[in-house]
């Protein structure tokens, strides 16, 4: 297939993208089926699910695929001696049929309570979902108007990431059956969120490291190095977190002191944090990474959040040492959150690390696009209404 049908952005003559020249982007990509992830879909007949990884007609794997970028850094904590366990929990929304009147699109949420109001739809959907390869943990409604709360059982590797994938995906499907819109866009008035909870484990899967023993609510070592890479590499990986402008406001609720960052925090138990430290002794030690909205890749949170953990653990960083730390060549402080995407997208090029981790290639190709969007958001606001458009 065409390479331009995944790279999704102008001819590059026209956009600029000096990286990419023209014969590159006109080039064929070959789509190489990972058959473990081949899934009959329930809710359709005859049809079959299979994900796909990305490579040029050399074989050389695309540098910008969002997959593999995420096996890439799931290779690199296997090099180290680590696996990753981790689940996602999505928020999102269900409408009815979006309808046209005097040519403004107009969405009518479902019921709040949608579990009740139309059990056949929830049924089919938890039920396909199983048997498409995403294990469903909860579902339930959540605070929005027709807003939906759904977790994930955790697992290992990148079958956590092609869960949310399969969903995000699999859910539009089911939902147009029944003549409604499924959407992870967040609009004004309300968010929804995507946090990613994971924890790191020996590499045969037999110890959670996070742990410092059953009854003992505090992370072990280990798990201070990851979340203080969490927190060191927060402003560059936000915009992979939060890659629009709606989906970052709500990172305002971390501070009302600054017009231009906030200050992302963490604590024990406690669903207000960017951070959040789930601590109820034994092998459920975990941490959720709560900056991700619902409109992020879910490939790239789970690059990002193992690239910036891991280079914690590398360096043996501390959150403590950090804040007494004087970095006056550092544009922002740890664990800064810059409010603005364009400022989160100078972060992430100015973030050595990250950018090393996640490919220069993809870097440079992300934020192209981010920009990109930024300058025709005006034009695309009637497209976001229509709730079509994902990230």
């Amino acid at each position: 297939m065409p390479r331009s049908y995944l790279e999704l952005t102008l001819n590059p003559k026209d956009n600029e993208l000096d990286y990419i020249n023209a014969t590159n982007f006109n080039c064929d990509i070959i789509l190489n089926p990972d058959l473990s992830t081949f899934r009959i879909l329930p809710w359709t007949e005859q049809t079959a699910r299979v994900i796909c990884d990305s490579f040029t007609v050399l074989g050389n794997p695309l540098m910008t695929s969002p997959r593999h970028i995420a096996k890439k850094q799931l290779s690199q904590l296997e090099d180290n001696g680590f696996s990753l366990h981790s689940a996602f929990t999505y928020e999102f929304c269900i409408y009815g049929i979006t309808e046209v009147v005097n040519s403004k699109t107009i969405s009518f949420p479902a019921a709040t309570i949608l579990n009740n109001h139309d059990q056949t739809f929830i049924q089919e959907l938890i039920e396909g979902m199983y048997y498409a390869g995403a294990n469903i943990e909860s579902f339930s409604s959540s605070s929005g108007p027709g807003q939906m709360e759904i977790t994930f059982h955790p697992a290992f590797g990148i079958d956590a990431a092609d869960s949310a994938f399969t969903f995000r995906t699999g859910i539009k499907e089911v939902a147009k059956k029944y003549n409604y819109v499924a959407s992870f866009f967040s609009e004004t008035g309300f968010y929804n969120s995507g946090a990613l909870s994971h924890s790191l484990w020996d590499l045969n899967g037999q110890k959670n490291l996070f742990s410092a023993g059953y009854g003992v609510e505090e992370l072990s070592d280990i798990g201070k190095n990851w979340l203080s890479g969490l927190l060191a590499h927060t402003a560059a990986i936000s915009c992979l977190m939060a890659p629009t402008t709606s989906c970052r406001k709500p990172y305002s609720k971390y501070s009302k002191e600054s017009k231009e960052t906030v200050n992302a925090k963490w604590a024990y138990n406690d669903n207000s944090c960017a951070f959040n430290v789930k601590c109820h002794g034994g092998k459920g030690t975990h941490i959720e990474n709560k900056l991700s909205s619902a409109a992020a890749n879910p490939y790239l949170v789970l690059a990002a959040t193992i690239a910036a953990g891991l280079d914690g653990v590398k360096r043996g960083l501390k959150y403590d040492d950090m804040l007494q730390e004087e970095n006056h060549t550092a544009d922002l402080k740890h664990s800064s959150v810059p409010l603005k995407l364009e400022d989160a997208l100078v972060a992430l090029e100015k973030d050595l690390c990250i950018k090393e981790a996640l490919g220069e290639t993809f870097v440079r190709y992300f934020v192209a696009m981010k920009h990109y969007e930024l300058e025709t958001e005006e034009m695309d606001s009637e497209r976001n209404k229509c709730l079509g458009y994902f990230i």
